[in-house]
């Protein structure tokens, strides 16, 4: 009989404690009173348990131990799936954060960027408004110079007339 497993050592021990048994087990059940003399039953017994124990190993415990072990596997196979996935996460999270991080920075680059475009563009235009501003001021300048022109030629030659008017005016008689 062949026992495997991890208790090699358990069915020696078990066996020697069967032993010692044997041999102070007389000295026990005489001081007792009880008498036992072992026979040719005890060994019937013995064997009878040691088939037991093989038969229970080989129908019971095997599997038992088979299926631990299976279960023992698998445990330390989602173990190590979670700690997998854990990292991979850890790994997301960190990348989903310097994407952001990395787009908060590009954004305010654009940002910074139209801003800046802005500003040139409002310059060019207060700059266009400037300058027709000052063209239109400088036409109208020209305009009024030129009404004041002939305006003044047209009193020139008025003049006479006004100062005469005047004159008839104040002195009250005609000049």
């Amino acid at each position: 009989m062949m026992i495997s497993g991890e208790n090699r050592n358990g069915f020696k021990v078990f066996a020697l404690f069967i032993g010692i048994s044997l041999f102070f087990l007389d000295d026990i059940a005489w001081g007792a009173g009880i008498s036992v003399i072992p026979d040719k039953s005890l060994i019937i017994q013995i064997v009878n348990f040691l088939l037991i124990i093989y038969i229970l190993n080989i129908l019971l415990y095997r599997p038992i131990r088979k299926i631990l072990i299976q279960r023992k596997e698998r445990v330390s196979n989602l173990e190590e799936n979670i700690d997998t996935m854990n990292m991979e996460a850890q790994d997301k999270d960190n990348a989903y954060a310097s994407g952001i991080q990395e787009a908060r920075s590009k954004g305010l680059g654009e940002k910074e960027s139209l801003l800046q475009a802005a500003a040139a563009e409002e310059r060019e235009i207060i700059e266009k408004i400037n300058q027709k501003a000052q063209a239109d001021l400088a036409a109208v300048k020209e305009k009024i110079a030129k009404d004041t022109e002939t305006v003044r030629e047209s009193l020139k030659q008025e003049i006479d007339t006004f100062a005469n008017a005047i004159s008839e005016r104040i002195l009250g008689r005609s000049v």
